[in-house]
């Protein structure tokens, strides 16, 4: 068996500095420098994410973070109001905010997606009970 010392997540991202901004300010996320231009964005409950530049970066098309808060309509009223714009999907069945209503449907959570500067897809959730 191997003894994992640690285990942390990582993504690139095209503007270390617009990075730092979105994540810190915008987010309101902690947001603290590392070595070789890195960030590490700490996570609500423990743990990290590094997020490092890469010049020739593209944008996943899947969530790159999932944000999990207790009042989704709170959390896309504030983030709205911070300048952040809602994806809507086609096909997906989102309401006036960006929000799709999984858990009022019995198929799953809550859930609306923005992106990063750098065209990151992260998410914001609310889980049922």
């Amino acid at each position: 068996m191997i003894d994992y010392a640690f285990v942390f997540s990582g993504f690139a991202v095209s503007d270390i500095d617009a990075a730092r901004a979105f994540y810190r300010d915008t987010l309101g996320l902690t947001v603290t420098d590392e070595s070789m231009g890195h960030l590490s964005i700490e996570l609500p409950a423990g743990g990290f994410v590094l997020v490092y530049p890469k010049d020739d970066h593209v944008a996943a098309s899947y969530t790159m973070l999932n944000l999990e808060v207790n009042d989704i309509d709170a959390a896309v009223d504030e983030l709205t109001g911070r300048g952040v714009t809602f994806e809507r999907y086609a096909g997906m069945p989102h309401d006036d905010r960006g929000i799709i209503r999984g858990i009022a449907a019995d198929q799953g959570p809550d859930i609306a997606w923005f992106t990063d500067p750098s065209g990151n897809i992260i998410s914001v959730l609310q889980n049922a009970g």
